[in-house]
């Protein structure tokens, strides 16, 4: 198994980008099968067993919400 490089990578989407993304993921949640994004040029795959949270922080007058979806490579 080849091992991946580290990568921290935050991007910005228009409103209509933003919600397409959001819209195929949740139709892959609903019909259970795996969601693939590519992001930044490397394309990824969440898989079935992935875990869905959503946290929201809050530091000065700053606020943000990200859904998340975590899994371990197997």
């Amino acid at each position: 198994m080849s091992t991946k490089k580290e990568r921290d990578i935050e991007k910005q989407y228009s409103t209509s980008e933003f919600v397409a993304k959001l819209r195929r993921l949740a139709d892959a949640l609903e019909s259970g099968d795996k969601f693939e994004i590519q992001i930044a040029g490397e394309r990824i795959y969440v898989p079935v067993r992935a875990v869905y949270n959503i946290e929201h922080e809050r530091e000065g007058d700053e606020e943000e919400i990200e859904f998340q979806l975590k899994w371990r490579n197997e």
